[in-house]
């Protein structure tokens, strides 16, 4: 791989091409800047980043929204913004989309808070929240959802588009998940600035649907289920060979649903916990990076936003760019419980391993915590910011490859 994806490689022309880029790109995240591998992912990121300019082409968000979602990434309050727009008043009428934002107020919100410019500079007023009754269906990556039958496909998609989507949200569970709240503050704490909310949504939809389908399976979800006792049986389901699908049946009989489904471009996602409209906690991830060490340990995030942050009866949910780091409580919680439920703290503490990184230390601790080795080496790479340590031991392309044969 790493021979065909070079800095002399200088373009991305197929999809084939996209795909083997970006699993070089998993195969050297975290290379340190200034070394060979550094300037590779530097090249492949913006390789990445041109193709899907140009085959994943999507909409501008609503300036209204992108301000609004900057206020809740930098905590700020209505207060906040009267430097940039003007009085209290102004503000209000702004947010509200009684008054457009002028070419001043527009570069002093550029200029301080970092929203791009021509985001500001459309017409506002349009909502990013889409209600049953408007559905635009040219924000979606309709061509993509419809290769991988997330839609049928049409000749003129655009025509069916809004037809198409409506049927989505059905499967999803009908009206009340329609306008799944991605920028509420509780629903938004880890995703990239630049994901595409569309994109996003329609992934919920098309994880919800799945998790609706098969719904029949399984017992009733009790909430109060997920304890660190049920987690740490979970996590070592890791030792054996097929873990991922014991973990999902384990799950299932819990009434916790674990769908798969790949990320659409521009949604820089792992997983995300979600509800059905019967209560049903719902866990989708994406295995954006196919490895066992990334599996564990998204699932385990995820479990502990259902185990201590998930509320049903208020259709919450966390999505999460785990790439991403923050100072969010509920977000460092759920860390904390997924890295103690995978490697008791007690374990963790006293293992040579945090020492001497050897693959025979990463298989003792392996063994006594009970877990996977690719598990360990995992912590390991993590605690040191080192991806290339231990990539032996990881399990690339492991995980998939038992949910694509499970579904064949």
């Amino acid at each position: 791989m790493g021979e065909t994806m070079s800095l002399e490689f200088r373009s991305i022309r197929t999809e084939e091409e996209y795909e083997a880029a970006l699993a070089r790109i998993d195969e050297i995240f975290g290379a340190e800047k200034g070394t060979a591998e550094g300037e590779e992912l530097d090249e492949l990121a913006d390789l990445v980043e041109s193709y899907e300019d140009k085959h994943y082409p999507i909409g501008l968000p609503d300036p209204i929204s992108a301000i609004e979602f900057r206020m809740d990434q930098a905590n700020l309050s209505q207060r906040d913004l009267i430097p940039y727009i003007g009085s209290s008043a102004k503000v209000a009428e702004v947010l509200s989309g009684k008054r457009d934002l002028t070419m001043s107020m527009a570069r002093a919100l550029h200029e301080h808070l970092g929203i791009p410019a021509d985001v500001l500079l459309q017409r506002s007023g349009a909502e990013i929240d889409l209600t049953s009754d408007e559905i635009d269906p040219r924000r979606f990556p309709l061509k993509e959802m419809a290769k991988r039958g997330w839609i049928p496909k049409r000749r003129n998609l655009s025509e069916h588009g809004e037809k198409l989507l409506r049927a989505l949200i059905e499967q999803a569970g009908g009206t009340q998940v329609t306008a799944i709240p991605l920028y509420r503050k509780n629903g938004q704490r880890r995703i990239n600035a630049k994901t595409n909310p569309y994109a996003l949504r329609a992934w919920c939809w098309r994880v919800l649907g799945l998790a609706n389908a098969g719904a029949h399976k399984g017992r009733p979800y009790k909430p109060g289920t997920v304890t660190d006792a049920f987690m740490r049986e979970v996590a070592q389901l890791s030792v054996y060979e097929d873990g991922p699908r014991r973990a999902q049946a384990r799950l299932a009989d819990h009434g916790i649903a674990l769908v798969i489904e790949r990320h659409l471009p521009r949604t820089h996602l792992d997983g995300a916990a979600l509800c059905l409209q019967n209560g049903r906690p719902v866990i989708g991830l994406t295995l954006r990076y196919d490895r066992i060490d990334n599996f564990w340990f998204s699932l385990m995030h995820e479990l502990a936003h259902v185990g201590r942050h998930l509320d049903c009866d208020e259709n919450e949910l966390f999505i999460d760019d785990l790439s991403l780091t923050g100072e969010d409580p509920l977000e460092e919680e759920a860390d904390r419980t997924a890295r103690d439920a995978l490697i008791p703290p007690e374990v963790w503490a006293f293992s040579p391993v945090q020492e001497r990184a050897t693959i025979l230390a990463v298989y003792d601790l392996a063994r006594e915590a009970g877990v996977h080795p690719a598990v360990v080496a995992g912590r390991v790479r993590h605690e040191r910011g080192n991806y290339r340590l231990l990539s032996q031991l990881v399990g690339s392309g492991k995980v998939r490859v038992q949910f694509e044969l499970q579904t064949a």
